[in-house]
């Protein structure tokens, strides 16, 4: 650096000491994560994504969406998912994807499986979650408060139990992790961001990317890194999801508006690869494959389920390039392209047509 030059570092400091933004926004728009799916993909041994089954699935996806006029309304149109636009619901949504993860079962019988009952109807999967937390609400349980989080002499681990009860003999999976990242939340918020969800966001500056970043470097729960030769990678899915919920909830308005929306990538878990799989879009090698089949936990953070999940992403993205190369004006990102999957793998599950199971992995990630 000549003597003319000035010091960016040195700048940087200065500004962050003013409380000026700087150069911050800049730096915190990238979640890494759409960079780590594509580097991913390119070392991936187990998982290939096959070029004519991707551009098909393009097609069909489009085609089906057009049909269904399918758009983040959807997301409201659950019967679960709240319908309020104020702060309650921004606690609400937090909550459920602080602890939106694991809920499959190595029970055979899905009768015996963990489930809630609610309002007369039994759910199953990630429904048990948001089921579970409305019964709390109904109850008169301050479940997604913060505030209430910290105050253990009345929000008590057995209390947490309560809420989370089955209506089956099988418990919620990784029952202690969650109430570790409830505890967790609640410390985080309370030191860094005065116990108000709202103030996390608001800090984000109608960044989605700098929102995701915001999650991960503060709490360690929303994380989602794995390595990969050596390399750390970035998924980052509970921390997405929660921007992408907030977006599809108040439809792109106030506590949802972001500016940069499509930095946001699909969110890797274990229900989408299915999918994709399904859809002729990812190949297995014959190892993985059988795992998969043969319906064997495959060990969080190895290198099977990290290129499950990187190439994941990475075809999403190529989907969703391939149905704007086709289709220049369509109103389409990773989020809908996703939560579209998801929806319809759901129905194939129900339906009985899913032509491979998901993969097993226990993680508090998804």
């Amino acid at each position: 650096m000549s003597d003319s030059e000035p010091d960016e570092e040195l700048l940087e400091l200065l500004r962050q000491s003013l409380g000026i933004n700087g150069n911050t926004s800049s730096k915190a728009s990238d979640t890494k994560v759409l960079k780590d799916a594509e580097y991913v993909y390119d070392n991936s041994i187990d998982v290939a994504l096959d070029t004519y089954g991707t551009k098909a699935a393009a097609a069909k996806i489009w085609e089906l969406m057009q049909e269904k006029e399918y758009s983040f309304k959807k997301w409201s149109e659950h019967t679960l998912h709240p319908k309020e636009k104020d702060e309650s619901t921004v606690n609400f949504i937090f909550l459920m994807d602080l602890l939106n993860f694991c809920f499959w079962s190595e029970n055979p019988d899905p009768s015996q499986c963990f489930s809630v009952e609610y309002q007369g109807q039994t759910f199953t999967g990630y429904w048990t979650l948001v089921a579970a937390i409305r019964r709390a609400l109904e109850e008169g349980i301050s479940i997604t408060t913060p505030s209430f989080w910290l105050n253990e002499s009345e929000c008590t681990d057995n209390l947490l139990k309560h809420i989370f009860r089955s209506s089956t003999s099988e418990t919620i999976p990784l029952l202690d992790q969650r109430i570790h990242c409830i505890r967790e939340a609640a410390r985080i918020l309370q030191a860094d961001f005065s116990g108000s969800v709202i103030r996390l966001i608001n800090k984000a500056n109608r960044s989605a990317a700098t929102l995701v970043n915001l999650l991960t470097n503060h709490f360690p729960c929303f994380n989602d890194i794995a390595v990969l030769d050596d390399k750390i990678v970035h998924f980052h899915k509970r921390a997405q999801i929660f921007i992408a919920d907030l977006w599809a909830c108040f439809e792109g308005q106030s506590y949802g508006s972001f500016h940069d929306i499509g930095t946001i990538t699909m969110f890797a878990d274990y229900r989408i690869p299915q999918m994709l799989h399904s859809l002729g879009c990812l190949r297995y090698s014959p190892s993985l494959e059988n795992r998969i089949r043969g319906l064997k936990e495959i060990e969080s953070g190895c290198r099977w389920e990290v290129q499950l999940r990187g190439c994941s992403i990475w075809c999403v993205e190529l989907i969703r390039r391939e149905i704007k190369r086709q289709h220049p004006k369509a109103e389409v990102n990773a989020i809908l392209i996703d939560f579209f999957l998801y929806d319809t793998v759901k129905i194939r599950v129900k339906e009985g047509l899913e032509t491979i199971p998901h993969h097993r992995t226990k993680s508090i990630w998804y």
